[in-house]
């Protein structure tokens, strides 16, 4: 590559990138990778050679370097990929303070850096040029993850209230729980599923579980406390939605002197897919999942 083309690709990485961290940190601090390129191609401004197909594979330069250089930028701790979803860390926040190209050099220096010390890795030295196929591949990944996470979440939000109460009860039993108890249609006290660590509830933890099917909503602060209320020696709580906490809710949570594991959306999926292989086959057929392997890298 030359020098000229280095230079270019490097500041079209330093503009693209920090667009989408202060875009990120807008929304809370993640976005889905399904997002990022429709966001950059909308709000940055690219030149003509930057969107541009070139080399054999025709992929877009812009992508390419974004792609590339967000492997300085994890290294650097400003950012994390799991799941299908790019997350702007504390680090990232902070380095928002700075100008882009401040932000640029941190992360080159640490990629760097963590080349020194692992000098066996893969990773190409060279920067990217028309044919890194692989870098726009890892993105590729990333998308792939970004709708097949949300094909799971859109089959959760179809299901009714009750049916999402037995995929909670499920996943509780290919974790080793006994569910002798799932509260059926109506009224239930405030509790959805009790759980045991033994057959005849007989040994300490007892688990009630509080199960709210409601996602586009935030769980609120009287929700935790409402469940802390119920708790009685030997009990713990867990409160499963499938949307998200407040973070007074999620502050209650933690400042009670009673133990309680909150659970949101995202957990639950990440939980499903750990245990999924535990489960019986009619469990499984609660939420099937089918997996599916693909070349891929460490980064």
């Amino acid at each position: 590559m030359t020098k000229e083309k280095f230079s270019r690709t490097k500041a079209c990485a330093t503009k693209t990138l920090y667009a989408v961290m202060k875009e990120m940190s807008r929304r809370g601090g993640s976005m889905p990778a399904k997002e990022l390129y429709p966001f950059v191609n909308e709000n940055v401004e690219l030149t003509d050679w930057e969107k541009e197909p070139a080399g054999k594979m025709k992929y877009i330069r812009w992508t390419n370097s974004f792609q590339f250089y967000s492997i300085d930028y994890q290294k650097a701790g400003f950012i994390v990929k799991k799941n299908g979803n790019w997350y702007l860390t504390p680090e990232g926040e902070a380095a928002l303070k700075k100008t882009p190209e401040a932000v640029m050099n941190i992360a080159n220096d640490a990629y760097h850096e963590w080349r020194r010390l692992n000098p066996k890795e893969e990773k190409p030295e060279t920067e990217p040029d028309d044919e890194t196929a692989e870098k726009d591949n890892g993105m590729n990944l990333d998308l792939l993850e970004s709708d097949a996470r949300e094909g799971i979440r859109q089959f959760i939000v179809s299901k009714s209230p009750y049916e999402f109460q037995d995929m909670v009860a499920a996943l509780l039993r290919a974790m080793g729980y006994h569910t002798p108890f799932i509260a059926p249609k109506g009224k239930d006290g405030g509790i959805d599923i009790i759980a045991y660590v033994d057959p005849l509830g007989a040994q300490t933890p007892r688990i009630k579980v509080q199960v709210k099917h409601k996602p586009e909503t935030a769980i609120g602060a009287s929700d935790i406390r409402a469940l802390l209320g119920v708790l009685r020696t030997g009990d713990i709580a867990l409160f499963v939605t499938s949307g998200t906490f407040s973070p007074d809710a999620r502050n209650t949570s933690t400042s009670s002197r009673e133990f309680i594991r909150l659970i949101d959306g995202n957990d639950f999926i990440d939980m499903w897919q750990e245990y999924y292989d535990k489960m019986s086959d009619d469990d499984k057929n609660l939420l099937p999942l089918k997996r599916i392997a693909f070349l891929g890298n460490n980064e």
